[in-house]
């Protein structure tokens, strides 16, 4: 069995990079399973940082729906996989279905899956949840998901870690 590593915090609060930090450190090769697409040029520019930044021993793995499934598929192949982020997951799914309860049974499968990975997995999701109360139905429905997501899969993971400022607390 290996480890499950959750990462959560703020924007730009260093979470993607303790990911990273974090990886590395068990060797090579390393899988990157991205969620995000990239449907501007803002976007493409956020995914080609990352992918810059990150440099060799990495393969990226796009995957912007299936999830679980691209998880199981990675397990084995790498020292470890790092998916970045679980929060842009949650926003292709609820806008393929716009129905949170069927997101929820995907986190559900994610999570069940978790204890039976051989190969390390991080985790990397945006803490929304700190905030205003959002003045609009589905930006509340969307924190309201991403807060329950954010529970079941600390709630799974081996080791849970929030970033503040760059600097990482380990919750678990």
């Amino acid at each position: 069995m290996a480890k499950t590593i959750f990462i959560t915090g703020g924007a730009r609060s260093g979470k993607s990079r303790l990911a990273e930090t974090l990886a590395v450190g068990f060797g090579t090769p390393l899988c990157y399973l991205a969620t995000g697409e990239a449907r501007d040029a803002e976007m493409a520019d956020r995914i080609a940082a990352h992918k810059a930044r990150r440099g060799e021993g990495w393969q990226t793995v796009e995957e912007p729906l299936r999830l679980a499934e691209a998880v199981k598929d990675a397990d084995g192949r790498f020292r470890a996989v790092l998916v970045d982020c679980v929060t842009l997951w949650l926003t292709n799914l609820l806008l393929a279905s716009d129905d949170p309860d069927a997101v929820l049974d995907q986190v559900r499968a994610l999570a069940e899956i978790l204890p039976g990975l051989t190969t390390p997995l991080l985790l990397v999701s945006n803490e929304v949840g700190m905030g205003i109360v959002p003045d609009n139905a589905l930006a509340r429905s969307f924190r309201d998901l991403a807060g329950r997501t954010n529970q079941i899969l600390a709630a799974a993971a081996d080791e849970v870690y929030v970033t503040f400022s760059g600097i990482p607390l380990r919750l678990k």
